[in-house]
């Protein structure tokens, strides 16, 4: 097998573990932890290869997907959040008095039942992220 095969190989399957374990329904920090657990077990697994290539290639991109964990942080997340919250915010309420000024109550009654919900749907988004 080539040795970019292998190594190609291996980076999917710390990529696919990486996801798996994302997605499962777990709390933040079981998560985390497993994921930590997982990446340590594939390096001392990469450790073990004969082939110092493919080694090298793995290790690296190891190191590249533990740095992007880091940034999936809670904080980082949670402003993201606040910054879409703000703008389905002004997106709806753009909405709403577009329609307000052009159309007849009953399609305004309706946009800003959208309206509504969609600010009750971000905040209890932020409020999960939060707590």
């Amino acid at each position: 097998m080539k040795k970019k095969t292998v190594a190609t190989l291996g980076v999917g399957a710390a990529v696919g573990a990486g996801l798996g374990i994302l997605f499962a329904p777990k709390s933040g920090k079981e998560t985390r932890e497993e994921l930590k657990n997982k990446i340590t077990d594939l390096r001392n697994k990469v450790k073990d290869l004969d082939i110092e290539d493919v080694k090298k290639y793995v290790e690296d991109k190891i190191n590249v997907i533990e740095n992007e964990l880091k940034d999936l942080d809670k904080e980082k997340v949670l402003k993201v959040a606040k910054n879409q919250a703000k703008k389905i915010e002004k997106e709806c309420t753009a909405l709403a008095k577009y329609v307000k000024d052009k159309s007849d109550p009953i399609l305004s009654d309706a946009v800003n039942a959208v309206k509504q919900r969609a600010l009750e749907v971000t905040k209890q988004v932020l409020a999960k992220l939060e707590s």
